[in-house]
């Protein structure tokens, strides 16, 4: 690899999602709306766990974690694209770049597993009922949420690091409206293969793994209630079962679709980037409290 004190391009420009001025102000409404509704929503649902006792099961602290990532993930990106869509120099700093490069594979890959995580405590909550509570103590659940962060940095340590040593000569033009290891490496004035089969091997297959592992624990947990004769707890469960394979597969389903195949900028992969990015943090608080009638009846309280 050839380092980063080789390259001469200093900032970038980011392309935004469109190039037409009567869409700007849609846009900035849009996704002003978007973010704002991402943080209240987000920040109610940690606010109404931490604050009602019958919110203190293990689903409902890794529910307020995934609301805490949410909150971060969205503002890695929404509030530098509002704006960008303002300015008339739509630029950011290399370091800025790489910068929020770390931190967007940091807490999307943190959700990612988080999101697993969740899947194995709906599946001991669901086809391990009686140990429950043994299985999922208050210090494992601690535990999980750690090596969950651990895992996320590592990922995202590694995708940022390998992207700060790519030697950038010019053109300095991101098609993108966020800096990320597909629209980087297409720049790079450098042979980028180890670097494509990386983001293949790491960021593909780490998102393509967990949506099969939850997929995999979604059919078991779906067959196990199935065997249940109580309706209100089969209703219960699928109710609970159905939202999260919902959240997984707004979140999960773009990500293997945009980091599973070689650095070719595509038309669509902006609009298909605001379903992970943007759309999955505000739809999560929606998809958790509309289903979720203890959430609900906590956030009226």
């Amino acid at each position: 690899m050839i380092f980063r004190n080789q390259s001469s391009v200093m900032e970038f420009t980011l392309s935004g999602l469109s190039h037409s001025h009567e869409s700007h102000i849609i846009f900035f409404v849009l996704f002003l709306i978007l973010y704002l509704a991402t943080i209240s929503g987000n920040l109610a649902i940690i606010v109404a766990v931490h604050i009602d006792s019958h919110l203190r099961s293990p689903m409902y602290f890794f529910l307020s974690n995934l609301s805490v990532l949410d909150i971060c993930y969205s503002t890695v990106t929404i509030p530098k694209m509002l704006i960008n869509i303002l300015s008339e120099r739509k630029t950011i700093s290399f370091n800025q770049c790489i910068s929020q490069l770390f931190f967007l594979h940091l807490f999307g890959g943190t959700e990612c597993f988080l999101l697993t995580v969740m899947a194995y405590d709906r599946y001991v909550a669901i086809c391990n009922p009686l140990r429950y509570h043994i299985v999922m103590n208050h210090r494992f659940c601690f535990w999980l949420v750690v090596v969950s962060w651990v895992a996320g940095f590592l990922h995202s340590f590694t995708q940022a690091f390998l992207t700060y040593q790519l030697p950038f000569c010019g053109p300095n033009k991101i098609n993108h409206f966020f800096c990320d290891v597909h629209p980087l490496a297409v720049l790079a004035c450098a042979d980028t293969f180890f670097m494509d089969m990386f983001i293949i091997a790491n960021s593909g297959m780490i998102s393509l793994a967990c949506f099969v592992v939850l997929l995999f624990s979604s059919l078991v947990i779906i067959q196990t209630i199935s065997k249940t004769h109580q309706k209100e707890g089969r209703q219960k469960a699928f109710s609970t079962c159905a939202s999260h394979l919902l959240v997984v597969t707004i979140f999960l389903g773009p990500s293997v679709f945009i980091y599973l195949r070689p650095p070719v900028n595509y038309p669509a992969d902006k609009i298909i980037s605001v379903l992970y990015t943007v759309l999955t943090p505000f739809l999560n608080p929606i998809i958790y409290t509309l289903r979720n009638q203890e959430v609900k009846n906590a956030i009226k309280k």
